[in-house]
C-alpha cells in the first residue's frame, strides 16, 4: 500500500504487558508492519503491569533500533504494582488520544496480520466496536463462564473469547459516561448500546501466553465479580430458593390444617417446628433477595471511582 493510500485517522495502539518478554519481538514485528503500511499517524502505548521478567528491557531494546518505530509516539505506562488486565488497560485507554483505539489484551500473534486492518474496515462499515475472536479450542472453564454469563446477562450482545479489538472515539466516550471505573471492559462494551461485531479467525500458531498463578487468580476473581456486576444470577438463585421455601411452607400449612381433621396425629411438636423453620428460611432468603437488589444499585455508584495507580509514564520516542 502506497503512502497516499494510507488512512489519515490517528490511531492509538494499547498493549498489555505482564511478563510478556518472549512475545514482544514477534508481536511488534507483525503489528508495526501493518500500522506503518496502513496509517499515516499512530501511537503505541504499552502498559507494564509490574512485570518481573525482562519485558521492559526487551521493549526498549526493540525500539532502540533506528527507524523501527516508524516515527510514531511510543509511551510506557508503569503500573505501581500488579493490578490486573482490566485496570491496566483502562489506564492505557484513558491515555490514548487517537480517533480509534486498538486494545491488545494478549500479545500472542496467532492471527494473520491482515486481520488488524480487517477489523478497522469492519468498524468503518457501521460499527463502533469490533473484536477479533479465535475459533480455536477454548478451555472448559472459560466456555462455562461465557455460557452462564450470556444466559444471565440482560445484554442483547453475547461475549466470548477475544484476542484484540478496536473502538471508535464515540464508543470510548460512551463507556466513560457510563462510569469512569470499568471493571470488565468486554461486558461494558457489549452493554453500551452501540453496534458491535466480532471477526473470527483460525489460529495460525503463535508462542502462547504463559499464565502465572497471579494471572489465573486475577481472571477467576474477575469472573466472579462480573457475575455480580453485570448479571442478576445471585438474585435469581435467591429468588428460586425463596420460592422453594414458600412452597414448602404452604405445604406444611396444608398438612397442619389436614392433621387437625385427621384421626392420625403427627409427632408432638413436629408440625410447629417444621412450620417455623420453613417460614424462617423463606423470610431469610426473601430478605437476601432484597439486599442483593439494593447492593446492585450501590455497585452502580462504585463505577464512578477510578481504580488504578500509575507509577509513571516513560517516552521511548518523541
Amino acid at each position: 500500500m502506497t503512502a497516499d493510500k494510507k488512512e489519515s485517522k490517528f490511531v492509538s495502539v494499547v498493549v498489555y504487558l505482564h511478563n510478556s518478554g518472549r512475545n514482544i519481538e514477534s508481536f511488534f514485528d507483525k503489528v508495526l508492519e501493518m500500522f506503518q503500511e496502513n496509517f499515516e499517524k499512530y501511537e503505541i502505548i504499552c502498559v507494564n503491569d509490574a512485570s518481573t521478567d525482562d519485558s521492559v528491557e526487551r521493549l526498549k531494546e526493540y525500539f532502540g533500533d533506528s527507524g523501527r518505530d516508524g516515527g510514531c509516539m511510543i509511551n510506557i505506562i508503569h503500573m505501581s504494582y500488579f493490578q490486573g488486565l482490566e485496570a491496566s488497560m483502562n489506564a492505557g485507554r484513558d491515555m490514548a488520544i487517537g480517533d480509534f483505539v486498538y486494545e491488545f489484551d494478549d500479545i500472542n500473534p496467532d492471527y494473520p496480520k491482515e486481520l488488524i486492518r480487517e477489523v478497522y474496515d469492519r468498524l468503518l462499515s457501521g460499527y463502533d466496536i469490533v473484536s477479533a475472536g479465535c475459533k480455536g479450542k477454548i478451555k472448559w472453564t472459560s466456555r462455562m463462564f461465557y455460557l452462564f454469563y450470556n444466559m444471565t446477562s440482560n445484554s442483547r450482545n453475547r461475549i466470548g473469547q477475544e484476542t484484540f479489538r478496536i473502538l471508535s472515539r464515540r464508543a470510548i466516550n460512551r463507556v466513560m459516561s457510563m462510569g469512569q471505573y470499568i471493571p470488565y471492559r468486554k461486558a461494558i462494551y457489549m452493554n453500551c448500546g452501540l453496534k458491535t461485531d466480532t471477526v473470527y479467525y483460525e489460529s495460525i500458531g503463535g508462542t502462547g501466553r504463559h499464565k502465572s498463578k497471579t494471572d489465573r487468580s486475577e481472571r477467576t476473581s474477575l469472573a466472579i465479580d462480573s457475575f455480580i456486576y453485570f448479571t442478576n444470577v445471585l438474585e435469581r438463585i435467591s429468588l428460586v430458593i425463596s420460592g422453594a421455601f414458600l412452597l414448602f411452607t404452604l405445604g406444611v400449612a396444608v398438612y397442619i390444617v389436614g392433621s387437625i381433621f385427621s384421626a392420625s396425629k403427627p409427632v408432638e411438636g413436629w408440625l410447629s417446628t417444621m412450620g417455623f423453620l420453613s417460614l424462617g428460611f423463606f423470610g431469610v432468603f426473601s430478605l437476601l433477595t432484597i439486599i442483593l437488589k439494593y447492593l446492585s444499585v450501590m455497585l452502580g455508584l462504585i463505577f464512578k471511582h477510578q481504580r488504578y495507580l500509575i507509577e509513571g509514564v516513560e517516552k521511548l520516542s518523541k
